[in-house]
């Protein structure tokens, strides 16, 4: 037990550069008063006695603003840093080394009941404000962004950031977001309205360039506007289509003469 103390107090102490001294650590840290408060009550938990764990788990909710559950599984030299309004659920596994900092949520996803909560592989880092949720496990060495929503796994060395959380880089190297989404998974877990917007948006203007090209094989030289109005008049059994008739042909007399007029000039 004492060991144990020992243990988070030097992780404590080599993460956090305002953590002057043993004493300080036990005074003023409420991570490493909420993380003991929890090793005590999940001895309790463990030995039978849960009614009495879960009492005790609540008061250090009102005591320490942090709320984990005594049925946790949390490995060795866990910190917590800045801990506020932080919850881990009863069936969530936390190994070695892990940091988590406030706001974090590592919940699940319903009502359904065995393993619901997330795993967490040794020397994982969560940061502010994320939410890892549901019954998923995020490898070894993997960091999750401030403000992240995960319930996908996460692969070994790899970063997490935005909603929903998709990969940035996988051991130390950057990962596009395109490339991310061809490892079997979807890219992301709900889908995108613009996004899908866009796709349909591009697909129609492709189906109307192809209609465009087909007119326009079928007709190289498109009819005039009065030819047009012409065809209109002819179809409507309207007495103008003589009148119509009569310009047309005018209109198109009026090229050759203008060149017999250029060629009789030139002589």
């Amino acid at each position: 037990m004492f060991a144990r103390l020992k243990e988070d107090i030097e992780a404590f102490r080599a993460h956090d550069p305002a953590a002057t001294s043993t004493v300080s650590i036990l005074l003023n840290s409420p991570g490493m008063r909420a993380i003991w408060a929890y090793r005590r009550q999940h001895w309790l938990w463990t030995h039978g006695h849960r009614l009495l764990a879960r009492c005790l788990s609540t008061l250090s909710r009102h005591r320490f603003g942090v709320e984990i559950h005594p049925g946790a599984t949390i490995g060795r030299r866990f910190i917590i840093d800045h801990g506020m309004g932080i919850v881990i659920g009863e069936t969530c596994i936390i190994g070695d080394d892990c940091m988590v900092y406030q706001g974090v949520t590592l919940g699940g996803t319903g009502k359904q009941t065995g393993k619901r909560h997330p795993t967490l592989g040794d020397r994982v880092t969560v940061g502010v404000g994320a939410a890892v949720l549901g019954d998923i496990t995020l490898g070894n060495d993997s960091k999750v962004g401030g403000g992240a929503v995960v319930v996908k796994d996460v692969p070994e060395g790899c970063t997490v950031v935005g909603i929903p959380g998709h990969i940035t880089t996988r051991c130390g190297v950057r990962v596009h977001r395109g490339a991310a989404a061809n490892d079997g998974r979807r890219r992301s877990y709900l889908p995108d309205p613009v996004e899908q917007t866009m796709d349909i948006l591009s697909a129609r203007i492709a189906q109307l360039e192809e209609e465009v090209a087909e007119l326009r094989a079928q007709s190289p030289q498109p009819p005039t506007k009065l030819e047009t109005s012409k065809t209109i008049l002819r179809q409507s059994g309207s007495a103008a289509a003589p009148l119509a008739d009569a310009v047309l042909s005018q209109t198109a007399q009026k090229p050759k003469a203008q060149a017999n007029d250029a060629d009789a000039s030139k002589e």
